[in-house]
């Protein structure tokens, strides 16, 4: 399946017209500055060479397409918070490492807090029927893994598990989308929209950007075609000077969407402000349980209180995800900060700029 979109013949024509087209652009500074939102973007990028083939023409910025490098170290305090009372954590595995303001979940099971990985959120159904603790999911992620989420919210509701709780850490990817552009007028000239996520939001949320910012926008995979594609469609559009939301993810991604999981989303959530790493609070940028679930929000239940300061450190993860700085830029990326000793987020999720930077070079 993937043969046909990573090992294609037609690829290198493909890359090679893209870097022609690119240098015959009259009038344009290059290199083009295209923001990749995506974190899996992000990795392919570095993984198939493009930002090396790309490198006198185009300059990828990370932006804020993963989700545990936007979590923001208040939420992570709160999570640390819940293992110190004794509840039994379930989460990702990438959350584990991931450094609040003193501690980490690594650290707490260290010191005998219960945590358990998963790989779906309704292993906390089991979980939760097998023990007596108080058991807190932590739900961490966009658009792509809300509607298991409210999956779990809703089978635990109608199963009557009293002591499976939500600690609820969504974020949403327009309004975060608004915000970054209006902190960077002028600074990006073409965008490559999430593909997970717009399989289920579709491509039509992204029609502001090229209306009320002038940027060209596309919807691409995750192969070397599908970025090849993306890419030359941003820069027919930067040729043509008609900004545009282009989808050349067609095969997975439709303009309005998974229209049963957006139902799924708001039988469950609600809008509502959330703190973003590096941006602070960005109103209705997240979702949060409604009025009917709201006995199931462990921050409401468990009456959790942790600082909410901003600690300063030499970390600049939250820079990284607004695409003004790259991981080389950071005087702690592959010295203090490796995989093995993250100091920031962005150096533990695998989605993170930082640890794809520090895999597969720069």
């Amino acid at each position: 399946m993937t043969d046909k979109f990573r090992n294609n013949p037609e690829l290198k024509p493909l890359l090679n017209k893209i870097k022609h087209d690119v240098a015959a652009l009259d009038g344009k500074a290059l290199p083009l500055k295209f923001m990749e939102v995506c974190g899996t973007h992000t990795v392919s990028i570095l993984k198939f060479g493009f930002r090396h083939y790309f490198k006198d023409s185009i300059k990828f910025l990370s932006g804020p397409g993963c989700p545990v490098c936007v979590t923001s170290a208040c939420d992570i305090d709160k999570m640390i918070y819940l293992a110190q009372q004794g509840h039994h954590i379930v989460t990702f595995g990438d959350l584990i490492k991931v450094p609040g303001t003193h501690s980490s979940l690594e650290k707490e099971i260290a010191k005998g807090a219960t945590v358990d990985v998963v790989y779906s959120p309704l292993d906390a159904l089991n979980i939760a029927r097998n023990t007596k603790k108080e058991v807190n999911f932590i739900a961490v992620g966009f658009e792509t893994t809300i509607p298991v989420i409210a999956g779990l919210v809703l089978d635990t509701y109608a199963q009557q598990i009293k002591n499976l709780s939500i600690l609820c850490l969504i974020k949403t990817m327009p309004n975060v989308l608004r915000f970054l552009l209006s902190q960077l007028k002028g600074e990006i000239d073409g965008m490559i929209m999430p593909g997970h996520v717009s399989v289920i939001i579709g491509s039509e949320p992204y029609e502001f950007i090229p209306r009320e910012y002038g940027i060209p926008c596309t919807v691409a995979g995750f192969e070397p075609v599908d970025l090849g594609l993306g890419i030359q469609a941003l820069v027919s559009q930067i040729a043509l000077g008609s900004p545009a939301v282009d989808n050349r993810y067609k095969r997975m991604v439709k303009s309005e969407g998974n229209r049963a999981a957006q139902e799924l989303i708001s039988a469950v959530f609600q809008e509502c402000d959330v703190a973003w790493r590096g941006f602070g609070s960005i109103p209705k940028s997240g979702l949060c349980l409604n009025e009917e679930f709201i006995n199931f929000d462990a921050e409401k239940r468990f009456h959790i209180k942790v600082n909410d300061e901003v600690v300063q450190s030499a970390c600049i993860c939250g820079d990284i995800i607004a695409g003004r700085k790259s991981p080389i830029d950071c005087t702690l990326f592959r010295k203090k900060c490796t995989p093995e000793n993250p100091i920031g987020p962005c150096m533990v999720s695998f989605e993170g700029a930082c640890a794809a930077f520090y895999k597969y070079g720069e």
